[in-house]
């Protein structure tokens, strides 16, 4: 049985023999019901009283969700009112206007509410529709800023945790969005090969868009996109450190497209952002023609991220998510995928290998430290880091075989690492390289303590001044679009109105 939303009132002793109510049952909602079948008899709570032999006080408090009901109780007043105990127990409620006072109920019973020391409201017909509405549109709201008050880093975590699950058990394959960008692709005929500018135009034009480039985003964004008017804004200048622009007006209409509506949470935000990235990618380097360029290049044992992505005009990284998205579904081959600052800090991960990244209590990867051996780290100190980079490493998972390319961007460099499992590193090229490390991680003696005779040396005679990321300490940024600064986007919109 559900606990009360209030604290119910003593109720007389009852004969041993009678059975509690049935588990799970939402009180207010039993209540609700009762009172409208009740209502709908014709009957009063004295006659409902006197045909089941409770007094109607006793009646009242079950009406008003504050009493738990014997199963015994529960089956004498579904027989005064001629229904079934189906009838009775039904979890849906009786009416729009009762599952307003229900879901009022609710609110009101809800610690963020408690916490205001404020009165419950009565919801008897003597309250205005108008004003239930509006008492539990404000309820929702307070749940809503409280709820972006504590996105907190592990919340994050959390979120992008749950997100890597369902990806590792898709295989990074999703095929609705593959059908969705396959049939985007039809309706402008487009037929063979890398989708070009010109496609992109097309496309923006079929969904009802029109681009326009300014000088004047809101840096808080990649693009703003005025609805009223279907235009996208877009950056004038495009840095070649930041991000594929083509990319940018893809993943805007990828949102369009898979009817996206405004995030409920940061696991929300973040699933929709997953969601257009691929749909972006599915565009830019569509199924049918990469799977036949990667078939050619396993045939020919000589699978390649760089040639994938001078095939289709992308970055590495691009051409690198793209690959994890249709080597296993298509090719049986699994593969993980990671971005490793140069700090040796994950940022991004996804595996299907089962390689075991660093991880925290949580579950999370994002912001824990790789092994310095493996290939994510070791490609900083090659004598070309900028070169293809191929390394077999030992684990305590089994040997995988990486192919690693370093990119230069605001926030330094970063390693951007496609691996697999030994066996399968016969199907790329440099999958007969040399090079090899040994990882022990995560016993703490592999790389994260240092060696005994630096200790000796050091110990007690070093002082490292930290450089603090004081973000890691912070509450996500609030918003319905985290990090957005929405009076900047709606003053910008309102600039370009009158354009």
């Amino acid at each position: 049985m559900t606990a009360s939303p209030q604290p119910a009132s003593p109720q007389p002793a009852s004969p041993q023999l009678a059975s509690p109510a049935p588990d799970g049952i939402d009180l207010v909602t039993l209540g609700q019901r009762l009172r409208h079948l009740r209502r709908a008899q014709g009957m009063t709570l004295d006659q409902l009283g006197a045909a089941v032999g409770r007094a109607p006080s006793q009646l009242s408090v079950i009406e008003n969700g504050k009493r738990e009901p014997r199963l015994g109780m529960l089956q004498a007043l579904a027989g005064a009112l001629g229904v079934s105990m189906q009838d009775l127990l039904r979890p849906e409620a009786p009416s729009r206007r009762a599952g307003m006072e229900i879901e009022l109920a609710h609110l009101q019973a809800a610690p963020a509410y408690a916490a205001l020391g404020l009165p419950a409201v009565r919801t008897g017909r003597r309250l205005p529709a108008d004003a239930l509405e509006s008492l539990i549109g404000l309820h929702r709201e307070l749940h809503r800023r409280l709820a972006e008050q504590s996105a907190t880093p592990e919340v994050a975590r959390r979120a992008n945790q749950r997100l890597r699950t369902e990806m590792r058990e898709r295989d990074n394959y999703f095929a609705e969005i593959e059908q969705a960008a396959a049939r985007v692709l039809t309706s402008v005929r487009h037929s063979t090969g890398p989708l070009s500018q010109r496609g992109i135009l097309d496309i923006a034009a079929q969904l009802g868009f029109t681009l326009h480039y300014v000088p004047d985003l809101p840096s808080s964004t990649r693009s703003v996109t005025d609805l009223r008017r279907r235009r996208i804004y877009l950056p004038q200048i495009a840095s070649n450190k930041g991000h594929d622009p083509r990319a940018v007006v893809l993943q805007t209409l990828g949102h369009f497209v898979l009817g996206h509506a405004d995030p409920a949470d940061y696991g929300d935000f973040l699933r929709q952002r997953v969601e257009a990235n691929y749909f972006a990618a599915a565009l830019l380097m569509p199924e049918k023609f990469a799977t036949g360029f990667l078939r050619e290049a396993k045939a020919d044992r000589a699978l390649a991220i760089d040639d994938f992505r001078d095939a289709f005009g992308v970055s590495y990284e691009t051409a690198a998510h793209r690959f994890t998205n249709l080597v296993t579904h298509h090719f049986g081959i699994p593969v993980h995928f990671c971005r490793v600052h140069e700090s040796g800090t994950v940022y991004k991960a996804y595996e299907n290998d089962n390689v075991r990244f660093p991880s925290d209590v949580t579950g999370a990867i994002e912001g824990q430290p790789v092994c310095r051996h493996w290939a994510s780290r070791t490609v900083f100190a090659a004598a070309d880091p900028y070169s293809s980079f191929y390394q077999f490493t030992d684990t305590t998972a089994g040997t995988y075989w990486c192919t690693v390319h370093v990119e230069s961007t605001r926030s330094g460099e970063f390693s951007v690492t496609v691996g697999t499992p030994y066996q399968h590193a016969r199907w790329f090229r440099g999958g007969d390289t040399t090079r090899r490390t040994v990882s022990r991680c995560p016993d703490p003696d592999c790389c994260r303590r240092p060696p005994a005779d630096l200790v000796e040396r050091w110990s007690g005679h070093a002082w490292p001044s930290a450089r603090v990321h004081s973000h890691l300490l912070a509450a996500l940024p609030p918003g319905t679009f985290p990090g957005v600064d929405a009076q900047d986007v709606y003053e910008f919109l309102d600039r370009r109105a009158g354009a």
